[in-house]
């Protein structure tokens, strides 16, 4: 490794934006590594997940826990620093920080005092997931799933409507709680569940979204998940008369999946179609009885 004082050069000051290894601790830049070791001060998601990076190249620059509980309390004393001609930087527990996670509110307000603020790119899981996937392209990154389930499938249905490749974060304790959903919104395309990225156990599953199984232990590590553009051509988006008449007679008879699976058969009917029509006759009929 090329020892850091042989790097070392000038920077101008101002907030550094600074992209960290998203599992080998190897895959890095020379000019972050620069970057952190001039810094006053470095802000971070966890001290002690930050720490395990600059020791490994002995950078002995100040942290500063900066996360979404105390990211508003940090504001005054790094506008202050970056005021007296001072070079700080921004990083996250893993990749390029800022996305979904800390650091929106301090670069705003770096953008309303005119504080210079410096991208030092490097390491990301979403590009990274996406470069082995070979899936569209163009892509939409979402982010984190939300909390409430309602929240979900509404967001679902209408990322589903986008025909291009869309890249998720996923908790390991939410993925079983996911894939029904992904399932239900994203019948038909295909699906890349990356684990681990550049770490001793990284593991890539590929599949066919409607052949996805639960986990049965949960697994370990933050997942990236990567759905495929929508593929499937002349799908036809409504269903006939005719079949409408035949899903209410089996409604009270068969599970929704069942009869998705019967009316979509020899048919170019959209799965999801069939299933927010059984999914939105099975609440009127329970509304109807109450």
């Amino acid at each position: 490794m090329i020892p850091l004082s042989d790097i070392k050069k000038k920077y101008s000051f101002g907030l550094y934006i600074v992209s960290t290894p998203i599992g080998n601790l190897r895959d890095i830049t020379l000019r972050a590594l620069d970057i952190l070791l001039q810094s006053e001060y470095i802000l971070c998601e966890d001290t002690r997940v930050s720490k395990k990076l600059l020791d490994k190249y002995q950078i002995k620059s100040s942290l500063i826990p900066n996360h979404k509980f105390n990211e508003r309390k940090n504001v005054e004393k790094v506008i202050a620093t970056l005021n007296s001609k001072k070079i700080v930087s921004l990083i996250s527990d893993a990749g390029t920080p800022c996305i979904s996670d800390p650091g929106k509110i301090i670069i705003n307000e770096c953008i309303n005092n005119k504080i210079d603020i410096f991208s030092v790119p490097g390491a990301s899981a979403v590009t990274a997931a996406m470069s082995v996937s070979g899936f569209d392209e163009k892509y939409f990154f979402y982010g984190f799933f939300p909390h409430k389930k309602k929240d979900l499938a509404k967001d679902l249905e209408i990322l589903s409507r986008i025909n291009c490749s869309i890249v998720f974060f996923v908790s390991p304790q939410k993925i079983n709680k996911t894939i029904n959903e992904i399932k239900n919104f994203f019948s038909g395309r295909k699906i890349l569940i990356c684990r681990e990225i550049s770490k001793i156990y990284e593991e890539y599953i590929r599949a066919n979204v409607d052949d996805l199984e639960i986990y049965s232990k949960t697994p370990k590590g933050e997942l990236t998940v990567v759905i495929s553009e929508n593929k499937a051509k002349n799908i036809s988006q409504k269903l006939s008369e005719s079949d409408k008449k035949n899903i209410k007679k089996m409604i009270k008879s068969l599970t929704i999946k069942d009869i998705v699976n019967l009316i979509s058969k020899d048919k170019e009917i959209s799965k999801k179609e069939i299933y927010n029509f059984c999914l939105n006759l099975k609440k009127w009929i329970k509304e109807l009885f109450i």
